[in-house]
């Protein structure tokens, strides 16, 4: 600002109401007759982040089409909102492979303790990408109980699979030895 200039007057309240007609936009969108207008207000929310927008996107995850489902699990990964995590635990079970890897990968964002046994399962899929995103989740989760089911997958067919386990079991060998590294520095005090 020059010197001697006076301030303006605080418009940040016109962002936040624009800001918010926008994010109720994208909510009426996922509503819409037209799928791709669905699929990309699902997109959309996520990238947003607004807790307003997690009721909306857990009624998208019963969406008919799983083009709009998918990514209305991985939007409520991002937002990080408590309330999702029943739905998409639901979701996990779901015989539509992209919709159980979008949970798996939500509640991965989310670090979800509960989702270890349920994602654990995953393991055993059919589908590669499924396998693949369980063990990415289950590293981003860092539970020890994952590290058994996910040295048995040390030889899976699939290549992509096998390398994400392997990160996987780094990312957790590595949380665990930080956190009995701070017990230990904890228990000198």
């Amino acid at each position: 600002m020059a010197e001697g200039a006076e301030p303006g007057p605080d418009i940040s309240f016109i962002d936040l109401k624009a800001r918010r007609r926008r994010i109720q936009g994208f909510i009426e969108l996922l509503k819409s007759p037209h799928l791709d207008s669905r699929w990309k207000a699902a997109e959309a929310l996520g990238k947003v982040g607004d807790q307003t927008a997690v009721q909306p996107l857990i009624d998208a995850l019963e969406d008919p089409f799983v083009e709009v489902s998918w990514l209305a699990a991985k939007s409520l990964g991002s937002i990080g909102d408590s309330r999702a995590v029943e739905p998409l635990l639901r979701a996990i079970q779901s015989g539509d492979h992209w919709l159980r890897i979008g949970a798996a990968v939500a509640l991965g964002k989310m670090r979800e303790p509960r989702a270890v046994e349920p994602i654990l399962a995953l393991l055993q899929d059919k589908q590669r990408m499924v396998r693949k995103h369980a063990a990415w989740a289950l590293g981003m989760i860092g539970d020890e109980r994952a590290l058994p089911p996910l040295e048995g997958l040390r030889d899976d067919p699939d290549e992509k699979v096998r390398e994400a386990v392997d990160i996987a079991i780094k990312v957790i060998q590595m949380k665990s030895e930080a956190e009995k590294s701070e017990e230990a520095a904890a228990s000198d005090d």
